[in-house]
């Protein structure tokens, strides 16, 4: 059946002339991009809004979350390992679930993308609004909010962080890369400051009860649902971003290697320091008072006795944001960029430069569309989206593992997930458990994404596929 044609395990690397990534990075390089996409605003904030959900057993909340994810990172290791190609989940669907599966999930791949840069963006424009009115510099609201804000015309700021990383991007994938990596060391090291300050005034009498809102999830009488697992669906969207590491595959010196080592490693890393920053939030304070604050842990700091370190931890916030931006919007570029050349979408999008070895117009074209949603878009009420498109791309990696160990047993893996038959279906049993702890609304706007989806796949995509055109 056409609508399932899947491309040739043996042909997946193997690409024209004129639309192939140059390999430029290291192991280094995969990881600083996988934390610099994981540790964002959300450690910073997630914390508050787990706690006030779940209470002290938010720790388990972040430990579940954990685990999904994990299985999902294992799922991803041994496929972008095995195709060592551009596409991430949406070239793993093309090749073991079939073409439509493959667009569903690249859609919501798009969507993911778009929605949290765009929202990155809008953030950091806060962040910097703020930054400069502390030097007596006040921009007008004209400038700095869109027209949904009374008073708002455009948000400038957000506009031009976009079109700034971009630039960064098409400059070269390396030279990217490398200003990522120092970013995120600014970035670890405030955290360990925090756990460093924290810790030390662990107390036991924060942790109880330890779990006051139950393990399920359910409506509290101020119409808030609570719960372990109503934190850790909301938890979960502050550990995915390792994602976009599989989207750097066919621009890795040694794939084989190093993307297992990338993935693996930014996850691993990632979590140690949510579980330590964690534990030391809850130990420090009690979650009845930081829960409810949009900084927690500056608030911990400050009442602490450590206001210079709280102002270090918001500025550090501030660096946090260039560094996703600059994951998500490679990995949105480069899905843009595969399904561009596979020829689903406009194929003038997929022309790399002979100069800097980056696909220049499908970032540009990524910029545009992302700096007008953050410029002009109410992203408060759509924003979840991002986390259906997400759980959408987690839940195919998983199927896609365990699809093809059945149907390429022998093929070589250069990543073989332990236990692969058990870490698959937990990796979809997890996420749509958790898709279905999203607000009802949000999966009714996921579901009419896709629809909209589906129309320009038939209307265009098929008909202009490269694999149906043989």
């Amino acid at each position: 059946m056409s609508l399932l044609r899947r491309k040739s395990l043996d042909t997946v690397t193997v690409h024209e002339a004129g639309r192939q990534l140059i390999p430029t990075l290291s192991w280094p390089h995969l990881i600083a991009l996988g934390i610099g996409a994981i540790v964002g605003t959300g450690i910073y904030t997630l914390i508050g809004v787990g706690a006030n959900l779940a209470g002290p057993a938010v720790l388990i909340s972040f430990a579940i979350a954990g685990a999904v994810c994990a299985c999902a990172a294992l799922s991803y290791a041994e496929l972008s390992t095995m195709m060592p190609a551009a596409g991430s989940a949406y070239t793993y669907s093309y090749t073991a679930l079939g073409e439509v599966v493959a667009w569903v999930v690249g859609w919501s791949l798009i969507l993911e993308y778009s929605l949290v840069v765009s929202t990155v963006a809008v953030g950091w424009s806060g962040y910097a609004v703020g930054f400069l009115h502390g030097f007596g510099i006040d921009l007008p609201l004209m400038l700095t909010a869109g027209p949904h804000v009374e008073g708002g015309f455009i948000n400038l700021p957000a506009v031009l962080i976009t079109f700034l990383v971009a630039g960064m991007l098409m400059a070269g994938t390396k030279e990217s890369a490398t200003l990522n990596a120092v970013l995120v060391v600014i970035k670890i090291i405030a955290l360990t400051v925090f756990v460093a300050i924290a810790l030390p005034h662990f107390d036991t009498g924060h942790m109880e009860p330890f779990m006051p809102f139950g393990f399920v999830k359910s409506l509290g009488a101020d119409g808030v649902e609570r719960g372990v697992m109503a934190a850790a669906a909301i938890i979960f969207f502050a550990f995915y971003g390792f994602d976009a590491i599989s989207t750097a595959a066919e621009e890795t010196k040694k794939p084989e290697r190093d993307l297992a080592i990338g993935i693996i490693g930014s996850m691993v890393g990632c979590t140690i320091i949510y579980v330590l920053v964690a534990l030391a939030a809850v130990g420090a304070m009690s979650y009845t008072i930081f829960g409810q604050s949009a900084e927690p842990l500056a608030l911990i700091l400050r009442e602490l006795g450590s206001p210079g370190a709280a102002k270090w931890i918001g500025a550090a916030a501030v660096i946090a944001l260039p560094t996703v931006l600059l994951a998500f919007l490679y990995g949105q570029s480069r899905i843009f960029f595969v399904m561009s050349r596979d020829g689903l979408l406009p194929r003038g999008l997929s022309k790399v430069s002979a100069r800097t070895g980056t696909p220049i117009a499908t970032t540009l074209f990524t910029a545009v569309l992302v700096a007008a949603l953050a410029g002009v878009a109410r992203l408060d009420e759509i924003a979840a989206l991002a986390n259906a498109g997400t759980l959408a791309a987690f839940t195919a990696v998983g199927l896609c593992l365990v699809v093809l160990r059945k149907r390429e047993p022998n093929r070589v893996r250069k990543f073989r997930t332990p236990l692969a038959y058990v870490v698959g279906p937990l990796a979809v049993i997890g996420c749509v458990y958790l898709f279905f702890s999203l607000p009802s609304t949000t999966q009714l706007y996921f579901l009419a994404w896709n629809v909209l989806g589906l129309i320009a796949y038939f209307a265009y995509g098929r008909r202009n596929a490269v694999l149906g055109k043989g």
